[in-house]
């Protein structure tokens, strides 16, 4: 009984937290937007508002940048799939116009410490999905195209993991995103 006392009293705090983690995230695989609209996946589509009667918190979401100029400057994914301990779970900026990312953000992962755990940590690897072009091709050794991310040695799972779960959502929720881009034009 007090187990559930104690997560009654801090589970408000705990979501407030994990809120305030993903506006933080999204504001940095976007290249700090000047805002940004939540979306909902339903029935195959994006929409801006979930259908009456609907939780919001149980439908997938994505999160469409504006710059100061009302102008899109991308979209926000947040996916996850098994790595090699656990889910991995992540966030990533998509330009659809220039088929490329923005940036990636490990929101949470359980990856060997050391090793797997330098998917978040690790700034060179972080730092190459800015602008690497879609889809992601995971390599040894050298860059040789756009589309090309560089594993890191010793973590080739968990770096395979983040480049699959960007890849699946992309090729997922893809088609969504270019049907919403061309229904504002």
């Amino acid at each position: 009984l007090l187990l559930v006392f104690a997560y009654g009293v801090t589970l408000p705090t705990i979501e407030a937290n994990k809120a305030r983690e993903l506006r933080l995230a999204i504001n940095e695989v976007l290249k700090a937007p000047a805002r940004y609209d939540t979306l909902y996946v339903v029935n195959g589509a994006l929409v801006e508002t979930p259908p009456a009667g609907t939780d919001a918190r149980e439908l997938e979401q994505l999160y469409l940048g504006y710059d100061r100029a009302n102008r899109r400057i991308g979209f926000a994914l947040v996916a996850g799939e098994a790595g090699f301990q656990d889910v991995i779970r992540l966030i990533f900026g998509y330009d659809p116009r220039t088929r490329q990312l923005l940036g990636m953000r490990v929101l949470e992962s359980k990856e060997t410490p050391g090793l797997g755990d330098k998917i978040e940590k690790d700034q060179r690897f972080i730092g190459q999905f800015a602008g690497v072009q879609t889809p992601i091709v995971g390599v040894k050794g050298d860059k040789k195209s756009p589309r090309d991310v560089v594993m890191i040695t010793g973590a080739t799972i968990s770096s395979r993991a983040v480049i699959r779960i960007i890849n699946n959502a992309l090729e997922r929720l893809g088609p969504l995103v270019d049907a919403y881009r061309r229904e504002a034009r």
